[in-house]
Protein backbone atom coordinates (compact mmCIF):
# COMPACT_ATOMS: atom_id res chain seq x y z
CA UNK A 1 0.00 0.00 0.00
CA UNK A 2 1.07 3.75 -0.56
CA UNK A 3 -0.13 6.91 1.01
CA UNK A 4 0.26 9.93 -0.81
CA UNK A 5 0.23 13.12 1.74
CA UNK A 6 2.11 16.19 2.26
CA UNK A 7 3.68 16.91 5.83
CA UNK A 8 1.73 19.81 7.74
CA UNK A 9 -1.46 19.67 6.07
CA UNK A 10 -3.81 18.38 8.95
CA UNK A 11 -5.88 15.42 7.57
CA UNK A 12 -2.19 13.66 6.09
CA UNK A 13 -0.64 14.11 9.32
CA UNK A 14 -2.93 12.89 11.54
CA UNK A 15 -2.96 9.52 8.87
CA UNK A 16 1.13 10.07 9.60
CA UNK A 17 0.79 9.78 13.21
CA UNK A 18 -1.71 6.90 13.26
CA UNK A 19 0.61 5.08 11.32
CA UNK A 20 3.57 5.92 14.26
CA UNK A 21 1.58 5.01 16.78
CA UNK A 22 0.67 1.76 15.96
CA UNK A 23 4.31 1.23 14.82
CA UNK A 24 5.09 2.05 18.26
CA UNK A 25 2.42 -0.23 19.41
CA UNK A 26 4.44 -3.20 17.78
CA UNK A 27 2.27 -3.18 14.38
CA UNK A 28 4.58 -1.69 11.33
CA UNK A 29 1.99 -1.78 8.34
CA UNK A 30 4.76 -1.14 5.90
CA UNK A 31 2.92 1.51 4.10
CA UNK A 32 5.27 3.18 1.47
CA UNK A 33 4.69 7.37 2.26
CA UNK A 34 4.99 9.47 -0.92
CA UNK A 35 4.97 13.05 -0.73
CA UNK A 36 2.59 14.54 -3.33
CA UNK A 37 4.00 18.59 -3.56
CA UNK A 38 0.64 21.16 -3.31
CA UNK A 39 2.95 23.93 -3.54
CA UNK A 40 3.94 22.95 -6.73
CA UNK A 41 0.48 21.65 -7.36
CA UNK A 42 1.27 18.34 -7.99
CA UNK A 43 -2.24 17.68 -6.38
CA UNK A 44 -3.81 18.70 -9.19
CA UNK A 45 -2.15 16.57 -12.13
CA UNK A 46 -4.10 14.27 -14.00
CA UNK A 47 -1.80 11.70 -11.86
CA UNK A 48 -3.18 12.16 -8.97
CA UNK A 49 -6.67 13.39 -9.91
CA UNK A 50 -6.99 10.13 -11.07
CA UNK A 51 -6.27 8.91 -7.25
CA UNK A 52 -8.75 11.79 -6.16
CA UNK A 53 -10.84 13.57 -8.18
CA UNK A 54 -11.22 16.32 -5.62
CA UNK A 55 -7.24 16.40 -5.82
CA UNK A 56 -6.99 16.69 -1.78
CA UNK A 57 -4.97 14.27 0.20
CA UNK A 58 -4.31 11.90 1.95
CA UNK A 59 -4.81 9.30 -0.44
CA UNK A 60 -4.55 5.37 0.48
CA UNK A 61 -3.43 3.27 -2.66
CA UNK A 62 -4.60 -0.51 -1.60
CA UNK A 63 -3.42 -3.47 -2.87
CA UNK A 64 -5.66 -3.68 -5.65
CA UNK A 65 -5.31 -0.13 -6.96
CA UNK A 66 -8.07 0.76 -5.45
CA UNK A 67 -8.28 3.87 -3.50
CA UNK A 68 -9.50 5.60 -0.41
CA UNK A 69 -9.72 9.68 0.14
CA UNK A 70 -10.74 10.55 3.33
CA UNK A 71 -8.47 10.52 6.23
CA UNK A 72 -10.94 8.71 8.88
CA UNK A 73 -12.16 6.02 6.52
CA UNK A 74 -8.19 5.37 5.83
CA UNK A 75 -7.73 4.94 9.77
CA UNK A 76 -11.32 2.92 9.91
CA UNK A 77 -9.85 0.84 7.35
CA UNK A 78 -6.79 -0.05 8.89
CA UNK A 79 -7.79 -0.87 12.06
CA UNK A 80 -10.41 -3.24 10.55
CA UNK A 81 -7.31 -4.74 8.38
CA UNK A 82 -4.99 -4.97 10.82
CA UNK A 83 -7.26 -5.36 14.18
CA UNK A 84 -4.31 -6.18 16.64
CA UNK A 85 -3.14 -3.01 18.91
CA UNK A 86 -5.11 -1.09 17.03
CA UNK A 87 -6.07 2.69 18.19
CA UNK A 88 -10.24 2.55 18.65
CA UNK A 89 -10.39 -0.10 21.60
CA UNK A 90 -11.56 -3.88 21.67
CA UNK A 91 -15.41 -3.58 23.00
CA UNK A 92 -18.47 -1.51 21.81
CA UNK A 93 -18.72 1.04 24.21
CA UNK A 94 -14.82 2.06 23.84
CA UNK A 95 -14.53 1.89 19.90
CA UNK A 96 -17.74 4.30 20.39
CA UNK A 97 -16.40 6.49 22.70
CA UNK A 98 -12.74 6.41 20.53
CA UNK A 99 -15.01 7.40 17.65
CA UNK A 100 -17.21 10.31 19.42
CA UNK A 101 -13.99 11.75 20.78
CA UNK A 102 -12.37 11.64 17.26
CA UNK A 103 -15.52 13.23 15.58
CA UNK A 104 -15.66 16.06 18.20
CA UNK A 105 -12.27 16.99 18.21
CA UNK A 106 -11.96 17.08 14.18
CA UNK A 107 -15.54 19.01 13.65
CA UNK A 108 -15.24 21.29 16.81
CA UNK A 109 -11.49 22.16 16.76
CA UNK A 110 -9.77 21.16 13.36
CA UNK A 111 -11.98 22.33 11.03
CA UNK A 112 -12.12 25.61 12.68
CA UNK A 113 -8.30 25.55 13.35
CA UNK A 114 -7.79 25.08 9.72
CA UNK A 115 -9.75 28.18 8.65
CA UNK A 116 -8.01 30.02 11.14
CA UNK A 117 -4.67 29.10 9.61
CA UNK A 118 -6.30 30.28 6.36
CA UNK A 119 -7.73 33.02 7.06
CA UNK A 120 -4.32 34.54 8.65
CA UNK A 121 -1.18 32.34 7.25
CA UNK A 122 -2.28 30.67 4.62
CA UNK A 123 0.61 28.29 3.15
CA UNK A 124 -1.50 27.85 -0.03
CA UNK A 125 -1.75 31.39 -0.22
CA UNK A 126 -5.15 32.33 0.52
CA UNK A 127 -6.05 36.20 1.72
CA UNK A 128 -6.00 37.33 5.16
CA UNK A 129 -9.45 37.53 6.58
CA UNK A 130 -9.45 38.75 9.84
CA UNK A 131 -13.06 38.73 10.56
CA UNK A 132 -13.10 34.44 9.60
CA UNK A 133 -10.04 34.79 12.02
CA UNK A 134 -12.39 35.81 15.09
CA UNK A 135 -15.07 33.67 13.75
CA UNK A 136 -13.14 30.12 13.87
CA UNK A 137 -11.10 31.53 17.31
CA UNK A 138 -14.39 32.02 18.92
CA UNK A 139 -15.87 28.41 17.99
CA UNK A 140 -13.04 26.22 19.37
CA UNK A 141 -13.05 27.97 22.98
CA UNK A 142 -15.65 25.49 24.15
CA UNK A 143 -14.69 22.32 22.48
CA UNK A 144 -11.30 23.08 24.22
CA UNK A 145 -12.69 23.48 27.62
CA UNK A 146 -14.32 19.99 26.87
CA UNK A 147 -11.05 18.42 26.13
CA UNK A 148 -9.68 20.40 29.22
CA UNK A 149 -12.28 19.05 31.56
CA UNK A 150 -11.24 15.15 29.88
CA UNK A 151 -7.65 16.18 30.97
CA UNK A 152 -7.87 17.57 34.49
CA UNK A 153 -8.10 14.32 36.09
CA UNK A 154 -4.32 13.69 35.36
CA UNK A 155 -4.98 11.29 32.77
CA UNK A 156 -2.08 11.23 30.16
CA UNK A 157 -3.80 10.98 26.90
CA UNK A 158 -7.45 12.51 25.96
CA UNK A 159 -9.11 9.02 26.81
CA UNK A 160 -6.67 7.44 29.40
CA UNK A 161 -3.00 6.16 29.48
CA UNK A 162 -3.25 4.74 25.56
CA UNK A 163 -3.29 6.42 22.83
CA UNK A 164 -6.31 6.95 20.67
CA UNK A 165 -7.35 8.61 16.96
CA UNK A 166 -8.50 11.67 18.56
CA UNK A 167 -4.65 12.33 20.04
CA UNK A 168 -3.60 11.99 16.61
CA UNK A 169 -6.10 14.58 14.99
CA UNK A 170 -5.81 17.24 18.06
CA UNK A 171 -2.28 17.36 17.28
CA UNK A 172 -2.24 17.22 13.45
CA UNK A 173 -4.20 20.19 14.28
CA UNK A 174 -2.53 21.93 16.40
CA UNK A 175 0.55 22.00 14.92
CA UNK A 176 -0.99 23.46 12.00
CA UNK A 177 -2.23 26.24 13.86
CA UNK A 178 1.64 26.29 14.95
CA UNK A 179 2.59 27.04 11.76
CA UNK A 180 0.28 29.71 11.19
CA UNK A 181 1.75 31.38 14.52
CA UNK A 182 -1.45 31.44 16.29
CA UNK A 183 -2.29 29.91 19.74
CA UNK A 184 -5.40 28.99 20.92
CA UNK A 185 -5.33 27.34 23.74
CA UNK A 186 -5.35 29.98 26.22
CA UNK A 187 -4.75 29.18 30.32
CA UNK A 188 -5.67 25.86 29.94
CA UNK A 189 -2.98 24.19 31.44
CA UNK A 190 -4.13 20.43 31.51
CA UNK A 191 -4.12 20.64 27.35
CA UNK A 192 -1.18 22.32 27.29
CA UNK A 193 0.70 19.32 29.33
CA UNK A 194 -0.91 17.35 26.96
CA UNK A 195 0.32 19.03 24.13
CA UNK A 196 4.10 19.22 25.52
CA UNK A 197 3.80 15.09 26.32
CA UNK A 198 2.50 14.26 23.17
CA UNK A 199 4.63 16.31 21.21
CA UNK A 200 7.62 14.96 23.38
CA UNK A 201 6.40 10.99 22.22
CA UNK A 202 9.32 8.97 20.73
CA UNK A 203 6.80 7.19 18.59
CA UNK A 204 6.11 10.99 16.75
CA UNK A 205 8.03 13.58 17.91
CA UNK A 206 9.87 13.29 14.01
CA UNK A 207 6.58 13.82 12.25
CA UNK A 208 5.94 17.41 14.50
CA UNK A 209 8.01 20.19 12.93
CA UNK A 210 6.45 23.07 14.57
Amino acid sequence: MKLYMVPLAPNPTKVMLYLAERAALGTDLAIEQVVVNTLKARHREPEHLARNPFGTLPVLELDDGDHLIESLSIIEYLEERFPDDGLLGTDLKARAKARELERIVELRIAIPIGGFVHATKSPIGYPANPTRAAEAEASVQQPLDYLESLLSDGRELLLGDRVAVADCTLQAALQFMRFAGGDLLGDRRALRDWDRRYRARESVRDLIRW
